[in-house]
């Protein structure tokens, strides 16, 4: 039986993103989401809702989160789940679920953090791009 790992979420971040390094050197960025939605109750009144989520980055889009995004951003996030567990100096077990962005898309009003307006959306290099380039007809 196949099985299906796969979350799509368009939020505003709750804080400002945490970069930092792992002992191999790869960058990883940790960065928080609302995401807002409506129903309607019993009675018929709008309810609005948040759910919040925690998100790791990898490699260069973590940089680029770091750099370009800040509290506030509204960003689309494409990735899977993860499910960790670890105990505390004091001996309680903690887990958590998170989500591991595969690609992260800056959209709404540049932040102001960084040097350009626009950052790259995916991590897939400068190479892609490009070739994308070389693509264009004219």
């Amino acid at each position: 039986m196949a099985s299906i790992n796969r979350v799509v979420l368009v939020g505003n971040l709750t804080r400002d993103p945490e970069l930092r390094y792992l002992p191999s050197g790869t960058p990883v960025s940790n960065i928080g989401i609302a995401v807002n939605s409506r129903r309607k109750d019993s009675d018929g009144q709008w309810i609005d809702e948040a759910n919040f989520f925690d998100i790791a980055v990898f490699g260069k889009q973590a940089e680029n989160c770091s750099q370009f995004l800040a509290k506030g951003s509204q960003v689309a996030v494409d990735g899977r789940l993860r499910s960790r567990s670890w105990e505390t100096n004091e001996g309680q077990k903690r887990s958590k679920v998170e989500v591991v962005a595969e690609s992260v898309q800056f959209l709404g009003k540049p932040s102001g953090r960084g040097e350009a307006a626009v950052a790259p959306a995916a991590d897939a290099g400068e190479e892609s791009q490009e070739n994308a380039d070389e693509d264009i007809p004219f």
